[in-house]
């Protein structure tokens, strides 16, 4: 069984991409306001079509005009992507329920309507902040669970931990899935993996210093990866004895035989490494996301790290792509045999 081609509306850097692609499928569009991240999205996928743009002045209508080419009229079809979460995210203490952002995932689902009428949808796959639940976001998200339903699309909410997919990562997020197919949606179901030494130190302990940020840095200066840099430690909290504390937003300290805390940084206020003498360099923050060492972040420093923060952990993305490619294959085997379907 040939698996639908993907579709990521969304997509940043790739992280939930990447995931599909060691999974098996093959990505065929990406878009994301973001040039750098698409800057990184074509480096990393060289196969797929990646363009920056701004999805709501692009709407459905444009979508559709960059598929056309790409993808054959009528071929199966899955949409993957996270809309931005920032209006719903409890990090965002001044997050409100009429946030214009908070319109994205309604935008998001009419696109996936509107490549209903050229394409077979097969799945979708919705990835969001568990703010997007909370109490003040009620309207919005009984709408999107609308929309799924509207569409043809039977919603299924749950909450899944990075670390029970073989992340160092205390991170959290919402998926909602939904597809076309009744079989597929009630087999929908992500395998854990086997716990395995899940700490700071396992994942980052080996590596050498990083390189610290300069505006004649050469990428040839850098160790190990080109993304071993990080802002110069400028603050006294450094110098004090034992490095920087482990308190506050801005100077969250990781603890080498625990994992991390959740990746998700702003102003460059990257978590701070477990000696406390700096911050984490961009690629210890991707390691730490469950990034390959072969996968490269383009774009300045600041926007590195607006990309590690925002990406969905690879092999979390692995274990979700892989629960589709079972579920898909167990509709089709009962299609087949003619077999009912079970409640």
């Amino acid at each position: 069984m040939a698996l639908p081609k993907v579709v990521s509306l969304f997509s940043g850097a790739g992280g939930l991409d990447l995931g599909f692609q060691q999974a098996g499928f093959c990505l065929t569009f990406a878009v994301d306001l973001s040039a750098a991240a698409i800057q990184t999205h074509r480096r990393n996928f060289p196969g797929a079509v990646s363009v920056t743009a701004d999805l709501e002045e692009l709407g459905p209508d444009g979508v559709l005009a960059h598929l056309d080419g790409i993808l054959e009229p009528g071929e199966s079809i899955g949409v993957i992507g996270g809309p931005p979460c920032q209006g719903f995210s409890r990090a965002n203490t001044g997050s409100a329920s009429n946030d214009p952002r908070n319109r994205l995932p309604l935008l998001y689902l009419q696109i996936v309507q509107a490549l209903q009428g050229a394409y077979s949808v097969e799945f979708v796959l919705f990835e969001n902040v568990l703010g997007i639940r909370d109490a003040k976001h009620s309207v919005t998200f009984r709408g999107i669970l609308s929309k799924f339903r509207e569409i043809g699309l039977t919603p299924d909410v749950n909450e899944y931990s990075a670390l029970d997919y073989g992340v160092a990562q205390k991170r959290n997020r919402v998926i909602i899935s939904g597809f076309c197919d009744e079989v597929a949606a009630r087999t929908f179901k992500p395998t854990k993996v086997a716990p395995t030494d899940l700490t700071v130190r396992a994942v980052i302990g080996s590596l050498p210093e990083p390189a610290f940020f300069s505006r004649d840095l050469d990428k040839s200066a850098i160790p190990h990866h080109e993304n071993h840099w990080t802002m110069r430690p400028r603050s006294q909290r450094f110098s004090r004895p034992g490095g920087a504390y482990r308190s506050g937003r801005s100077f969250k300290r990781l603890e080498w035989d625990k994992p991390s805390p959740t990746v998700a940084y702003g102003h460059r206020e990257i978590h701070v490494h477990p000696d406390g003498r700096r911050r984490l360099s961009i690629y210890e923050a991707m390691l730490l996301q469950g990034f390959p060492s072969s996968f490269v972040l383009e774009g300045t420093l600041s926007s590195q790290v607006e990309q590690v923060s925002n990406a969905v952990p690879p092999p979390l993305a692995k274990s979700l792509a892989s629960a589709i490619d079972a579920s898909l294959r167990q509709a089709a085997r009962q299609e087949a045999m003619g077999e009912p379907i079970s409640a």
